[in-house]
């Protein structure tokens, strides 16, 4: 599943060297990525959390306890993603600074800076539906979730705003924008649907079939 969302945004960036001006766009696109990814280690921590508490209660036949440690996750990685998308547009004109003295390198970064924080903000309850659909066994759902919300709408949308509309880099970041959207939508409707009590019993068999296993063997 993340495989996939890792992929598609170094797509992203190999395509921003075929824009004009390709120096300025990919480094820019550069900063942005590296932005992003170092934002994304809280959300990140927040979905393994959910991912481990939703399997663990699963597990013990707590298919309630599992249900609410999803929400109070999805609460807590909401807030976190207004706080740090507030403070990336608040820093966004200095921002740069930190990788670039060029003041056109570091202007177009505050520009993109904004795109930033609303991936953010998007990508932080899509990290969190994401562990739960792991911690839950449905792994198989989410990576074909992953393969149509980047690669048969994101990275096309992305494409088209950047070369057809001639937005450029920021065009690259609508497409990502556009996937989490996507993705945070079908990974919530999966989360809704999910019937708990039923998890709980999948969980049982698995251990059950694991323990026969090894016992057979």
């Amino acid at each position: 599943m993340s495989s996939l969302e890792i992929w598609s945004f170094e797509m992203l960036v190999l395509a921003s060297g075929w824009l004009p001006n390709p120096k300025l766009e990919t480094s820019v696109l550069s900063i942005s990525l590296n932005t992003c990814a170092m934002a994304y280690m809280i959300p990140l921590a927040f979905g393994g959390a959910a991912s481990t508490r939703v399997s663990n209660l699963l597990g013990a036949g707590q298919p309630r306890l599992a249900r609410l440690a999803a929400c109070v996750t999805l609460c807590l990685v909401v807030t976190e993603g207004i706080v740090v998308a507030a403070v990336m547009i608040l820093c966004r004109k200095v921002w740069g600074y930190c990788y670039s003295s060029e003041k056109e390198v570091v202007n177009y970064a505050g520009e993109m800076l904004i795109y930033v924080a609303v991936s953010h903000f998007v990508d932080g309850p899509q990290s969190v539906l994401s562990g739960i659909i792991r911690g839950s066994g449905q792994q198989k759902i989410g990576a074909y979730v992953n393969l149509g919300a980047y690669y048969l709408l994101g990275i096309p949308t992305g494409v088209l705003f950047a070369f057809s509309l001639h937005i450029g880099g920021k065009g690259l970041w609508i497409g990502i924008i556009v996937a989490l959207c996507v993705q945070s939508l079908f990974l919530a409707i999966i989360v809704i649907q999910t019937d708990w009590d039923k998890e709980v019993k999948k969980a049982s068999d698995r251990v059950h079939n694991t323990i026969s296993a090894g016992d057979a063997s």
